[in-house]
């Protein structure tokens, strides 16, 4: 069949596939089948590779080294983006700067906190809007009067790491 380019596809989205085992794992997401359960947590997978590499995560096993240093993983992607550490190879190209990341989450940072214009964090106390949770996480310390960063030198605790930085600048100046 897939020698004369038939193809099987899926009735709920636009994908087809080359054989019929194919389609049929497909579509148990659709079903939401899910006929392979982890002995240890119960978890159920739709595919049995699935189930294969989850149950890494209760051994430990890692079978996937790193062939620069003493790194190991569960799974292969999980290598091959770390081996991005040793070749600096950059592929996620931002189409706004030009500039390149090894992680697609760090593209997809960078657009929201430089680029985008979105605020979508909103602070309970104030009503003010932030581009990411983490830049919430800190201004509500402000209302909290949270201080998580501290000075090693005289216990002096401060809301900011900026703030802690000054003091440690402050303080090495004057000698103290």
């Amino acid at each position: 069949m897939n020698v004369h380019g038939i193809k099987y596809k899926c009735t709920e989205f636009r994908k087809s596939f080359s054989n019929k085992h194919v389609l049929m794992q497909h579509r148990r997401i659709h079903s939401g089948e899910k006929p392979f359960e982890c002995s240890v947590c119960s978890k159920r997978f739709t595919r049995a590779g699935n189930l294969i590499r989850h149950c890494r995560i209760h051994s430990g096993d890692k079978p996937y080294k790193c062939h620069m240093c003493d790194k190991a993983f569960s799974r292969s992607g999980d290598l091959n983006t770390h081996m991005r550490v040793h070749t600096g190879d950059k592929p996620y190209k931002c189409s706004l700067c030009n500039k390149s990341f090894s992680h697609s989450s760090n593209l997809q940072r960078h657009k929201r906190r430089v680029h985008s214009n979105r605020r979508p964090y909103l602070c309970p106390y104030c009503g003010k809007l932030f581009k990411t949770e983490e830049e919430l996480k800190c201004h509500i310390r402000i209302h909290t009067g949270a201080k998580r960063y501290s000075c090693g030198q005289c216990s002096e605790r401060f809301t900011t790491l900026k703030q802690l930085k000054r003091h440690l600048l402050k303080s090495k100046i004057e000698g103290s």
